[in-house]
């Protein structure tokens, strides 16, 4: 068993459940999305990243190049949030919310597009 490709694989699927985590519940409610899930997916995210760099293959360039695309959704959907947030504690409002919450979408997509390229590389390797 390869040790990093067990460590990168847990990074890319936690990302991946967080990012679901983050998402999941009524779009415009802010209660339904917590802001240090959306936090914790982008430092887990960029720790996925760090993993992939100096991967010379093609598969690497895949994953690195999803990781990117996720990472700069989620930044940017967090960054909404300390902008849309009036400091009142009560969170941004529901059409701020609403546009995080799409953002984060697409990085859940890129996510999942992650997680294919590893299960298919996986699945294709040999021993």
């Amino acid at each position: 068993m390869n040790l990093e490709r067990v460590v990168f694989g847990f990074f890319v699927i936690l990302t991946l459940s967080l990012n679901v985590a983050f998402v999941a519940g009524s779009v415009e409610t802010v209660s339904h999305h917590n802001v240090w899930i959306l936090t914790f997916t982008i430092i887990v995210n960029l720790v996925a990243i760090g993993l992939k760099l100096g991967d010379r293959s093609q598969t690497g360039a895949l994953l690195l190049a999803s990781g990117l695309v996720a990472g700069l959704l989620l930044i940017t959907a967090r960054v909404v949030w300390i902008i849309a947030d009036p400091g009142s504690g009560e969170g941004p409002g529901p059409g701020e919310m609403a546009d995080i919450v799409s953002i984060a979408t697409g990085a859940l997509i890129a996510n999942i597009i992650a997680t294919l390229i590893l299960v298919g590389d996986t699945l294709l390797s040999r021993r």
